[in-house]
């Protein structure tokens, strides 16, 4: 799939600006191409090289609070709602282990401990599947969970928000949880649907209905202040509840006897490498994308829903952040490159970073987890699972947009 895209961005590029230069006169056309080629590259290495300290100062952080125990903790705050959520998995298997942790490293934005644990957890589901080659319904419901996967902390989003120039690059931080978080909501509701799971179980009931209550009340507040007021003291909240959750990491660290400074060190080197390593993939996803802006495909394809918006008589200016939520079920890194393009295009503060920013972390890259969870395992029927992925994403883009208005419209 990423291959088809990254292809096509070339391909699309190249036929637009033939017709360009053979039905336009257009003749600077291929030099232009050429010049995105050579500044999408160098802009791709300048933001790796920036996203170096950040993303060690943050991973330094939530290797802190891993060792500090907050990933145990999380797991055990997580398991008697998941125990309900997937009744066929019997109390005691390692299955629901693997799940609360996978979630609950997930909720914490440790993505490289989420990933393995969550292959862990689709074999341990394996084994309590009767048909072992068609996706079980825990199996469908987990998928689902991680696609839209609420985040506490999206570091990746802060980190390219404040590489790309954000005053504050913490102020999409409450729109992110409450898109997220009805993103996961809609996509639990929608597996339900299909697999008819009582819902109105009275714990899981008390978990859902005190999130929904809290996020709900956190956006009904923000909802009654004027807007200046409002992004002030999202800001204000934002940057509070994360230098608490730094500070708690760190306090128990010291509670639990734990070197604190060997941890963040450890983390800031994975930190550091992540960095490093995501050059070619940014190199790749930013040179394809510079290049099809460059020959009007993307200034097309955005012209393109701008003219339905208006025909549906709606404001448009979500529609420069649509090229993201467009990307994000097919490609992670296209839609990290996406995003990237459109804060360095109309700023990081604009109302379309901003929107980019909420809807790259609103959920997972739902054909990418698809393919890596089930082909851990040699599932090759899935039944309703890209279904109910596609519509939690959906479902997270909606949220997006509404939120994003809502804080910054």
């Amino acid at each position: 799939m990423l291959n088809a895209i990254w292809v096509g961005f070339f391909l699309t590029a190249f036929l637009i600006a033939l017709a360009q230069f053979l039905f336009a006169d257009n003749s600077t056309i291929f030099a232009e191409l050429m010049k995105a080629v050579f500044d999408g590259s160098k802009t791709a290495f300048e933001i790796a090289l920036g996203l170096t300290g950040v993303m060690s100062l943050w991973l330094g952080v939530m290797k802190v609070g891993e060792k500090a125990g907050f990933l145990e903790l999380l797991t055990r705050l997580l398991a008697p709602l998941f125990a309900r959520l997937f009744p066929e998995v019997p109390r005691n298997h390692p299955a629901l282990g693997a799940i609360t942790m996978n979630m609950a490293a997930n909720v914490m934005g440790l993505d490289n401990a989420a990933t393995p644990l969550g292959i862990k957890a689709m074999k341990e589901l394996q084994t309590l599947n009767p048909s072992q080659d068609t996706a079980s319904d825990a199996q469908v419901l987990f998928l689902v969970i991680n696609t839209a996967s609420v985040t506490l902390l999206p570091v990746t989003i802060f980190t390219y928000r404040a590489q790309l120039g954000a005053a504050d690059p913490t102020d999409v931080f409450i729109p992110l949880l409450i898109t997220t978080y009805c993103g996961t909501l809609i996509g639990l509701l929608t597996t339900a649907f299909f697999q008819r799971i009582r819902l109105f179980d009275p714990v899981t009931l008390l978990y859902f209905g005190g999130m929904t209550a809290g996020v709900a009340g956190i956006a009904a507040y923000f909802y009654s202040l004027p807007p200046d007021e409002m992004q002030r003291q999202s800001s204000l909240l934002s940057n509070f509840i994360l230098f608490s959750i730094v500070v708690a990491f760190l306090g128990g660290a010291v509670i639990r006897k734990v070197n604190a400074y060997e941890a963040f060190i450890e983390g800031a080197k994975e930190g550091f490498q992540t960095a490093v390593t995501i050059i070619p993939y940014l190199v790749a996803m930013l040179v394809g994308i510079a290049v099809f802006r460059a020959s009007g495909g993307l200034e097309m394809l955005t012209d393109g829903m701008r003219w339905l918006a208006v025909q549906m008589g709606w404001d448009t200016r979500f529609v420069d952040g649509l090229p993201t939520a467009l990307m994000k079920p097919l490609s992670g890194s296209g839609a990290r490159a996406m995003m990237i393009d459109t804060m360095g295009t109309h700023g990081a503060d604009s109302f379309a970073g901003r929107l980019a920013s909420i809807i790259q972390g609103s959920t997972e890259t739902t054909f990418y987890v698809l393919a890596v969870y089930f082909g851990a395992v040699g599932i090759q029927r899935i039944r309703h699972a890209v279904t109910c992925g596609l519509i939690a994403d959906l479902g997270g883009i909606i949220a997006a947009i509404g939120v994003a208005y809502l804080f910054f419209g």
